[in-house]
């Protein structure tokens, strides 16, 4: 099975937050590691021993890239449950906001942010961020982890973050991509079987998506290929659902998994087959937006 990908953009962001709000059980119960609140991918290298140290390296990956610092104004542009907020305020010192499609999430990010006592540095919004409530520079830094594949039209997403930047402002965001712009009917099936489940219309290619941010204003684009540090949660993911296999049967059965739910178990399943395939890839990308 797999979920429908709608037309129109109103329809992929209901889509979208419906999506999040009917899986937040498996996310929280299968992936999230110790309290990361990460819904992403582990970066893996040499001192990294454990699943949720994997979640936290991406964070700090990245904020190195962006260089990322004291009083920095950072949007996290798909923000999730707000972990990558809170480690930044936390680890980085940052201010940062949150926006997300789904009610729930912001909830929870305000609450974490709460107990893990950085509430003054972090705030969270509902909001499009392909249609951003800020005004023009109003950010340091954009930051998007996993979450632009969602958008329908990536260059949208990059001419809005280039908007609320200030000059010299950052992009710092880490995705899934395409391994070709055309592949053959073999892998673009692979993928596409995988990316319907998590209502991402499709990916784009990793150096094409680097021209369109050059061609949005930015500077000093970098798109870095890392499949292989994300390789192990990849394989992580696909156990997991040869683990759960039997129960999600049975939840299917019994009329406990949804649509939602049983397209969510699958995607663990065709994430590792299409990138076992050589149909995408992991990346990260960086860039500048011109001015002082």
């Amino acid at each position: 099975m797999t979920l429908p990908v709608p037309d129109s953009a109103s329809g992929a962001r209901r889509a979208v937050a419906a999506y999040y709000r009917q899986t937040q059980w498996q996310y929280y119960g299968l992936w999230s590691g110790r309290g990361t609140l990460a819904l992403h991918y582990g970066y893996w290298e040499e001192g990294v021993r454990t699943h949720a140290q994997s979640l936290a390296r991406l964070n700090a990956v990245l904020a190195d890239r962006a260089g990322i610092g004291t009083g920095d104004r950072v949007l996290d542009a798909g923000c999730g449950w707000g972990g990558s907020s809170i480690w930044l305020a936390r680890e980085r010192g940052a201010r940062c906001t949150g926006v997300t499609l789904e009610r729930h999430q912001a909830r929870i990010g305000r609450t974490m942010a709460a107990k893990r006592g950085v509430a003054g540095q972090v705030d969270f919004a509902l909001a499009d961020f392909t249609g951003l409530p800020f005004a023009d520079a109003s950010f340091d830094v954009v930051w998007a982890v996993e979450s632009v594949c969602h958008a329908t039209d990536k260059s949208v997403f990059l001419a809005e973050a280039a908007r609320v930047l200030r000059p010299g402002g950052r992009l710092i965001l880490s995705d899934f991509f395409r391994a070709e712009a055309a592949m053959d009917d073999r892998r673009e099936a692979l993928l596409h079987a995988w990316v319907s489940q998590w209502v991402v219309p499709d990916l784009a290619e990793l150096e094409g998506f680097g021209e369109s941010a050059r061609e949005a204003g930015f500077g000093d684009v970098v798109a870095d290929d890392v499949t292989d540090r994300i390789r192990p949660a990849a394989r992580r993911l696909y156990r997991t659902g040869l683990l759960t296999a039997p129960l999600a049967g049975l939840f299917r059965l019994l009329r406990l998994h949804n649509d939602y739910h049983h397209a969510n178990w699958l995607s663990s399943l065709r994430q590792y087959r299409a990138l076992q395939a050589g149909a995408w890839r992991y990346g990260i990308v960086s860039a500048r937006k011109a001015g002082a």
